[in-house]
């Protein structure tokens, strides 16, 4: 965005072409349009844009270094400076994300963030053999408009995982590949036409699902969750409700696994009521306590499961792909929108998932990480035993991550707030409720957790819950 900068300039006034390119920079800086560090133009490209001599330009930086605005480092170019000079206007603010819940997009986790993989215990060799090959492959590939469904190979070895991991038969056309979860959702949420309809949701849940469906013009109705999992509300109080969203292998954020019992229930209410389930299957394969249950859709009988599952928490939320897996009866429905509005993403990075998976490594990958993840939780819990107050209940159970129970009216999310300011990226569990009365308490997610300095880490969350 930096180098794309031009300055306004015009041969109609009288003030000269190298003062209203200084002035223009000069100003893109100060008011932050062009932020500290952000590299300028050089003065041979500035000056064919604007049509102007490159001794012009010339002055202009110059006065520039002589504001101390910029700086020029050889090879480097012509940078705004790293501080700005005394006086100057502060620059425009850090964009953030929604409040509560997202963290600095450009660093690494923080300590104890939930949401992402291991980062000191995933196979870099192999996965960067997988992207060579899939480099060296899109050299060779035809120049014309990829599957938007997702390259069918990549489909075929989702089917295969399906099948063997989460129970899940289905065809490869039924398979579309995604932009994640996210992806996944909006794109059912269009094709089956649900803005202005109704939609159970877990309580406790997921606040970005429940934001997203309400930005769709999808009314949220909480249903409780207990031992069981989600226990739908009397029906006959909540008419015309088309849609269930759940996290049946393993609830966000509670942890436990939905009751055989309960599926059933799910899956007769949704073919009685003529309704929907989207099954959101973040993390079905880690479960940590012996063999993890099928999915939801393995038990659909009647085609109203939309099963999504994404490679964020196995491989790395940055590739931004998924998968969504719709009923047989609806795959030309499906195939029809994404088409149209919304194709497979990178062929590439498609590509590379594709030859890690076929070579093994990702069924390896996932034993290896349940294993990890499951001493990580006994050794975090045990730290947290040691480090925290008495009254603090830590509730372990299920789910890749710790929840700690705080007194009523504690505000959990000034907490978080605080927390993150040390580098423990932990979440407030009120948000995560659509009633006024949650529980209080925080989440801690344990893929980062390390033998070397999870009692030092501990340590400071404590103080931090004592301030």
């Amino acid at each position: 965005m930096a180098e794309s900068y031009l300055p306004p300039v015009s041969r109609e006034g009288h003030v000269s072409l190298t003062q209203q390119i200084f002035q223009g920079l000069r100003s893109a800086i100060l008011n932050g349009t062009l932020q500290e560090r952000a590299r300028l133009s050089s003065w041979q490209d500035l000056s064919a844009q604007l049509g102007v001599s490159r001794g012009t330009v010339k002055r202009a930086y110059d006065l520039l270094k002589d504001e101390n605005l910029v700086e020029t480092k050889g090879s480097g170019g012509t940078r705004v400076a790293a501080i700005l000079p005394i006086g100057a206007p502060p620059q425009a603010a850090k964009e953030s994300g929604p409040e509560g819940l997202f963290y600095d997009f450009e660093t690494g986790p923080q300590y104890f963030q939930l949401g992402v993989p291991a980062q000191d215990q995933f196979p870099g060799k192999a996965w960067h053999a997988a992207w060579r090959r899939a480099i060296s492959a899109e050299a060779t590939r035809p120049q014309i408009y990829p599957d938007p469904r997702g390259l069918s190979s990549l489909r075929r070895e989702v089917a295969g995982y399906l099948a063997t991991a989460r129970g899940v038969r289905c065809l490869t056309n039924q398979i579309f590949i995604t932009s994640g979860f996210a992806g996944a959702l909006g794109v059912v949420l269009n094709v089956m036409n649900l803005n202005g309809k109704k939609a159970f949701v877990e309580e406790p849940g997921f606040p970005r699902t429940r934001h997203a469906l309400e930005q769709a013009g999808v009314e949220t109705i909480p249903a409780a969750v207990d031992g069981e999992g989600i226990r739908l509300p009397i029906t006959g109080l909540h008419p015309g409700v088309e849609l269930t969203v759940v996290t049946p292998g393993q609830q966000a954020p509670l942890g436990m696994t939905l009751s055989q019992g309960r599926r059933q229930e799910l899956l007769k209410w949704a073919d009685d009521s003529d309704a929907w389930i989207i099954e959101d299957d973040y993390a079905g394969e880690l479960q940590l306590s012996g063999h993890a249950s099928p999915a939801l859709a393995a038990d659909d009988t009647s085609g109203r499961v939309f099963h999504i599952g994404s490679f964020s928490k196995t491989l790395n939320p940055g590739l931004r792909l998924g998968f969504l897996v719709v009923p047989r009866a609806l795959t030309e429905r499906f195939a029809v929108f994404v088409g149209h509005l919304a194709p497979a993403g990178s062929v590439v990075a498609q590509q590379a998932v594709q030859n890690f998976m076929t070579g093994g490594h990702f069924f390896r990958h996932l034993r290896q990480m349940k294993a990890l993840y499951a001493d990580r939780k006994i050794m975090l819990v045990d730290a947290l035993r040691r480090e925290l107050h008495p009254a603090i209940r830590c509730d372990f159970e299920g789910a890749l991550s710790v929840r700690l129970f705080l007194p009523p009216g504690t505000d959990d999310v000034a907490i978080a707030g605080v927390a993150r300011t040390h580098d423990l990226g932990v979440l407030p569990l009120s948000s995560w409720y659509q009633r006024k009365d949650s529980p209080r308490g925080l989440l801690l997610g344990i893929a980062n957790v390390r033998r070397r300095d999870v009692a030092s880490r501990c340590k400071t969350l404590s103080r931090v819950l004592s301030l």
